[in-house]
């Protein structure tokens, strides 16, 4: 069980770490965006075009490494969305069991389905070297590549996941499956 603690400590921090990025990515977005808004109306009063597809891309792209990057963080504070109107008043190990039986017949499944479809699609994108089909258009292998990533940091958080929800249905006592500073979580 060391070795699985061990495991699950590491997959956190590397969370955190993903979690910190995607609100990190937030800044640029919102300054592309209003750019991108600043340009468009501001050559419409010109008649001229000051803005090109690139800098909409860049915007999108942008947008989507927020979420990208944050599915392993919102896995680990269990911010993710479920319905818990009858979730949140479970005691503690069938809460356990409902989020291991989740992780186990869903989360973990559709992780690897989305690593095994994703994979072929970046590697033709970047051997064909895809490009946007808009003119000026900004490159697609990065984004492709950064959906694989995504799913392999989300099936890392749910192996992690899963240490932890096999630790409290055994009822193993670890101090760092006690997290005093949990995000608040709306239930």
């Amino acid at each position: 069980m060391r070795a699985a603690f061990a495991y699950q400590r590491a997959a956190d921090r590397f969370a955190e770490w993903t979690g910190l990025i995607s609100k990190w990515v937030v800044i640029p977005t919102i300054v592309v965006g209003l750019m991108n808004v600043i340009l468009r109306y501001t050559g419409q009063f010109f008649q001229i075009r000051l803005t090109n597809n690139s800098w909409v891309e860049a915007q999108w792209y942008l947008y989507s490494l927020i979420f990208l990057f944050g599915f392993a963080y919102i896995l680990k504070h269990q911010i993710n969305v479920r319905v818990d109107f009858w979730f949140a008043h479970q005691p503690k190990k069938r809460k356990a069991w409902i989020d291991f039986i989740g992780h186990l017949v869903g989360l973990i499944p559709f992780a690897l389905i989305g690593i095994w479809v994703s994979v072929p699609q970046v590697q033709t994108s970047w051997r064909l070297n895809q490009r946007s089909p808009n003119a000026g258009g900004l490159p697609l292998a990065p984004i492709k590549t950064m959906i694989a990533v995504a799913f392999v940091l989300l099936l890392i958080q749910a192996l992690a996941e899963m240490v932890k929800l096999i630790a409290v249905l055994r009822g193993v006592k670890d101090a760092y499956l006690e997290e005093p500073d949990q995000p608040i979580r709306i239930e």
